[in-house]
């Protein structure tokens, strides 16, 4: 999904906030075929919610999961629990935390933002999506 992420970081062509830029990245690597207002709902997570709060990058990994693993609900979706999960455990050891303003005050590069951040967040969902969609074969094989 890196090459997806650069893409969508390019500020000459894009404008994209964290969360904008993984929605857009995962829509095209996993073929979501989300619509503009798929799009939309990502916006306000930017920023951490605009007050640097809960990283805007782990709010739309986590949205990606919702999108590949809900069956009909989330009580009726027990992969999408553990892929949340193991994909906030893995943020919190990649980044040391989930909030917006530590992890822009400690990791947050000055040229280049948060692409890196953003970067390294797009291949920790691409991990995880990769382990439970395996699982979610062995699943439907059974």
């Amino acid at each position: 999904m890196e090459k997806e992420i650069k893409k969508y970081q390019n500020k000459e062509i894009f404008d994209y906030s964290c969360s904008e830029t993984i929605i857009h990245a995962a829509n095209d690597y996993y073929k979501l075929n989300l619509t503009d207002d798929a799009f939309k709902m990502m916006a306000p997570f930017s920023g951490g919610m605009y007050e640097k709060d809960v990283c805007g990058i782990i709010s739309a990994c986590i949205s990606v999961l919702g999108i590949l693993f809900t069956k009909t609900n989330s009580h009726n979706s027990p992969l999408l629990k553990e892929a949340t999960l193991e994909l906030r455990h893995a943020f919190l050891h990649e980044f040391g935390h989930l909030d917006c303003q530590v992890i822009s005050d400690t990791k947050r590069d000055p040229v280049f933002g948060c692409r890196d951040l953003i970067i390294q967040g797009g291949l920790i969902l691409e991990k995880i999506v990769d382990k439970y969609q395996k699982i979610e074969k062995n699943e439907v094989k059974s």
